[in-house]
């Protein structure tokens, strides 16, 4: 700013193409208009000092005798601007003596008796930017009136109630000794009626506190901010400062009571948010409020029973996998969430069941003592499993752990049943023939005579009564093992002879004296795998068996009528044996449990010890090292070298210089990529002696990269710079590119809009991909759905598989899903 011009009170954007009254216009406005004219010809007014234009004192007497008076508000407020930025002194600085009538003006309406008169003169922003003020001129005289209101800040406005969080984190950041003075103001903001007062405060707590009271406060805070917040982004940003809150261990221990408050937040119907709450949940649990959980959860399925909502299913998912973790956390629990489960298996969907089976295979093998009830309710519910994977893998379940007489010969039965009549091929021919039949007897059918029918609101209706015999079975009502064998799934065969098997085996043992029930027992088994073999080389089926299942079936018969011995200990010891390694090398998998372990502390047993009189105080310049560590290894020559600054890996390797040194506007970008979020901060610099109005910077994206909000204009003064931010959304995982110019007027210049086309902004799909998780089952699903293999030669130096997989998944930041063990 130079010496001739006046004072800048107030930014206000006019556009270069704004037509103004003129003076006698404005004041017939002021003086006949009507309430919205006056208000219109006072933003004229205002508009014309700000370009620069000067007023009359007359002009000046029409808005005190014509607008002055009103009791509009928004008029008042206007009124505010206008008096703010005209000017109000004589070219020899002294005061107007108009300006005398506006100040009497004012103090009038400050002692109206009528409240509502004077507290439309007071202004929460205006309370703001004096405190503001005041923090930056004098921060000593700003703490003295804080304390003296201290008590009255809940009824402060949210904007200044920020400013006086914001101070108080940082005067007890520079002198810790003010804590006892102001820690009690920052509890009183937690219950601030603004979600943003009672965020910052939170924060501005845990910081300056550690004890144990201060943590549950904030927690508390956070979590009802989490319920009671509608839009799902504040939500999983308030979480993720929970989350933060919990790995501070002291903390944990404080968060632990609060796991039934936490699981409040499910009533959010957002997955991404239900996720991280059982998750956080999961962690903290202890067993003082399983058992609450466990009963919280059970519900929560309840619920979800008839819910149609989209992720209802993924829900459930979660639910079950949660149950899961808890059990094996907590083995008490186990017996209680057995029944729940269990009913998931019944569904179509083999979504949650699949996850129920995982569950039942690793609490069936590492609790012995409730297998005999997990057998038990499994096999309760086998007969009405309707999904061909979760059939196989629950018949496999019982195959294994049925470990007594009782429970093998229960296993036959029912699956005779899902079975239906054997053999299958002359059953099926035979029901065949009696379908023809009824087919030829209904073509004959004769209509009896119709007879008067009176419905429920009394009128007549005919009803007609055909003659037929007995129909035949639909396919969909056929026993589901039966059903699944027509349908060409001798997969689901090839693993019920193995069953079988191992069944007739451990039979086999535990009947030694009784050879005859025995022999009884594989009979009806080899009559079983014999009438399937029938079936698949019958051509009855959709498709005919395979050879590799035929094979299965053909080593299982040769198993039973030869009774290897040997084989006794591969079915009886080294399947389970095999199980429980899988279970070690990928049970946290299963679970979609955080496989990362948490950081113990361990203290060296020759470590120094760390006195608090020689650690440095904040506010005195110190790094935080401790002085005696620091002296000693000075004093032995240990001390730790200053690294190299790394370019690479700061700030300043990213930057990206969009415009010349010698253009008249310098621009440089700093891109910030954040998963799905592309924030561009991009430093502006006036490289000329002139001031720049209406400077914006336009951005046009190429790609699928949506540009979320724009750029607002702004002013820049000679050589001065600025920060300008743009967030891009991206919206698949394709490269894009970001065009962007920026254009400006001269202040005082007639030429057209200036312009300065900037270096394309390049964005890599690398940047913003992130190594992810899933299951095996997961994976394969997505694997038949998608169309992903592609075959490609490649040529490379790297000599061994795994090195060169290494080499692929840091390269494209992807994550390898085989397991080091079971690479080998």
């Amino acid at each position: 700013m130079t010496s001739g011009e006046a004072p800048c009170y107030l930014l206000i954007h006019v556009p270069n193409d704004a037509e103004f009254p003129s003076e006698a216009q404005l004041k017939d406005k002021f003086e006949k208009g009507d309430l919205k004219t006056k208000t219109e010809a006072l933003k004229k007014l205002i508009g014309m000092i700000q370009s620069g234009d000067k007023i009359s004192q007359g002009l000046m007497m029409h808005v005190i005798r014509f607008c002055l008076p009103t009791t509009d508000h928004f008029l008042k407020k206007l009124l505010l601007t206008f008096w703010e930025i005209v000017p109000k002194t004589t070219p020899d600085g002294k005061l107007l003596h108009e300006m005398i009538l506006v100040c009497d003006a004012y103090r009038r309406d400050l002692q109206h008796p009528n409240e509502f008169i004077r507290e439309s003169e007071q202004d929460a922003s205006c309370k703001r930017n004096a405190f503001m003020m005041l923090i930056h001129v004098d921060q000593n005289r700003a703490l003295d009136y804080l304390s003296s209101c201290i008590d009255q800040v809940n009824s402060f406005g949210d904007i200044l109630q920020l400013i006086i969080v914001e101070l108080i984190y940082k005067v007890c950041h520079t002198n810790p000794s003010e804590r006892a003075r102001f820690i009690r103001c920052v509890y009183n903001l937690l219950q601030s009626s603004s979600p943003a007062v009672r965020y910052e405060a939170a924060g501005t707590l845990v910081t300056l506190s550690g004890v144990p009271s201060a943590t549950k406060a904030a927690a508390s805070a956070y979590i009802d901010l989490i319920v009671k917040e509608s839009d799902n982004n504040v939500k999983l940003i308030v979480l993720d400062r929970l989350i933060e809150l919990r790995e501070n261990t002291p903390n944990e221990k404080v968060l632990q009571d609060l796991v039934m408050d936490i699981l409040r937040v499910l009533s959010a119907t957002d997955y991404e948010v239900r996720k991280k709450i059982l998750q956080l949940a999961l962690d903290l649990v202890s067993s003082r409020n399983v058992h609450e959980m466990v009963m919280f959860l059970k519900k929560e399925i309840d619920k979800t029973t008839n819910d149609t909502q989209e992720d209802t299913g993924r829900y459930r998912q979660l639910l079950v996998r949660t149950l899961h973790s808890a059990s094996i956390k907590f083995p008490d629990v186990a017996q209680q969430i057995f029944p729940v489960l269990m009913e998931f298996l019944s569904d179509e969907s083999e979504t949650a069941a699949a996850d129920v089976l995982i569950f039942v295979r690793e609490a069936i093998q590492r609790m012995p003592h409730l297998r005999p009830v997990i057998v038990h309710q499994l096999l309760d519910v086998f007969g009405n499993i309707r999904n061909s994977s979760i059939y196989r893998a629950a018949l496999w379940i019982l195959g294994e752990y049925s470990d007594t007489s009782e429970t093998i010969v229960r296993v036959f039965e029912l699956t005779k049943k899902s079975v239906g009549e054997l053999s299958i091929v002359e059953s099926e021919l035979r029901e065949k023939e009696d379908g023809e039949e009824s087919a030829e007897v209904k073509t004959e059918h004769k209509e009896k005579k119709e007879k008067p029918l009176i419905t429920a609101d009394g009128t007549y209706a005919t009803q007609s009564a055909l003659g037929s015999k007995k129909t035949n079975k639909t396919h969909e009502e056929k026993p589901i093992l039966r059903k699944l064998l027509l349908d060409g799934d001798y997969f689901i065969a090839s693993s019920l002879a193995t069953t079988l098997t191992k069944l007739i085996i451990r039979f086999a043992e535990l009947n030694k004296g009784n050879p005859q029930k025995v022999n009884h027992l594989a009979g009806e088994a080899l009559f079983f795998l014999s009438s399937i073999i029938h079936l698949g080389k019958s051509g009855l089926s959709k498709t005919n068996i395979t050879e590799d299942d035929l094979d299965r079936l053909s080593t299982s018969v040769r198993l039973i009528v030869d009774q290897w011995p040997d084989a006794t200990s591969v079915f009886l010891n080294e399947c389970r044996a095999a199980l429980d390694l899988m279970l070690q090398a990928k049970g946290d998998v299963d679970r979609h449990e955080d496989v990362k372990s948490k950081k113990s502390k361990i203290v060296q047993p020759d470590k120094t010890i760390n006195f608090t009189q020689l650690t440095p105080r904040v506010g005195e310049g110190a790094t935080g090292a401790n002085l005696f560590d620091l002296s000693l290894s000075q004093a032995l020559g240990t001390a730790p070298k200053t690294a190299k600054f790394d370019f690479a890996s700061s700030k300043l390797g990213k930057v990206i210089q969009l415009a010349g040194f010698s253009d008249p506007v310098y621009a440089e970008a700093y891109v910030n990529v954040n998963q799905y979020d592309i924030v561009l901060d991009v430093l502006v610099v006036n490289q000329t002696s002139d001031t720049l109005q209406n400077l914006s910077l336009e951005l046009s994206t190429v790609g699928d990269l949506k540009l979320v909000d724009k750029p607002t204009p702004l002013t820049l003064a000679p050589h001065d710079f600025t920060n300008i931010k743009a967030t891009v959304k991206v919206t698949s995982t394709e490269n894009g590119i970001i065009f962007s110019t920026i254009a400006y007027d001269v202040r005082g210049s007639t030429s057209d809009r200036n312009c300065v086309y900037l270096q394309d902004i390049r964005i890599d799909i690398m940047d913003y991909i992130v190594p992810g998780t899933c299951t095996d089952t997961e994976f394969r699903t997505m694997w038949a759905e998608f169309e992903w293999e592609n075959k490609v030669t490649v040529n490379t130096p790297i000599p061994g598989l795994r090195e060169y997989m290494d080499h692929i998944s840091k390269t494209t930041n992807m994550k390898l899903l085989t397991t080091d063990a079971a690479l080998g």
